[in-house]
């Protein structure tokens, strides 16, 4: 039963590499376009942003570590992308030191919608996968689903409008 176990967290692992090293040779090629489309001063070629890259990629990759070794003894499942989001601050507090700077210049060099380009791309194909799951819900899955989306968008808007008063901005 073990050697099962194993095998197959060397396939999620094997997966997760995968994806990551797609991820980010999509978001670099993105990052470059979105600063050529936006006209920046100076255009990011994709290995210029490979530090920055590297470092996500280590940081998710110990949060992917931390979110295994945790799930086995916690009664409840975190996902992963809290500790993406923890160490993450972590690293950039000051006390970070020379690590915190670095972070900071590198990652200024990544726009973060280029960075939502591979996920965006991969929601879609799993949207089209379940597309026959979705056309069986019927209309209400449709109307509840563009509700959401017109409350998310109008939350949204709320909320941006409040913090931008509040300071000043508008």
């Amino acid at each position: 039963m073990k050697e099962k176990k194993t095998e197959n967290m060397g396939k999620v692992w094997a997966t997760r590499i995968k994806v990551l090293l797609i991820s980010g040779v999509l978001a670099s090629i993105a990052n470059m376009i979105y600063d050529w489309r936006t006209g920046a001063e100076h255009i990011h070629l994709p290995w210029e942003v490979f530090p920055a890259l590297l470092y996500m990629f280590i940081i998710i990759i110990v949060s992917c570590v931390i979110h295994d070794l945790l799930a086995k003894v916690l009664p409840f499942q975190v996902p992963v992308i809290l500790y993406v989001a923890l160490i993450t601050t972590i690293l950039s507090f000051p006390f970070a030191g020379w690590f915190s700077t670095t972070m900071a210049t590198e990652f200024a060099k990544i726009g973060l919608l280029p960075l939502c380009t591979p996920i965006l791309a991969y929601a879609g194909i799993s949207a089209g996968k379940d597309l026959d799951t979705f056309k069986e819900q019927g209309i209400a899955i449709v109307c509840t689903a563009i509700l959401a989306f017109i409350g998310t968008y109008i939350g949204s808007a709320i909320i941006a409008q409040i913090i931008l008063k509040l300071t000043n901005v508008i």
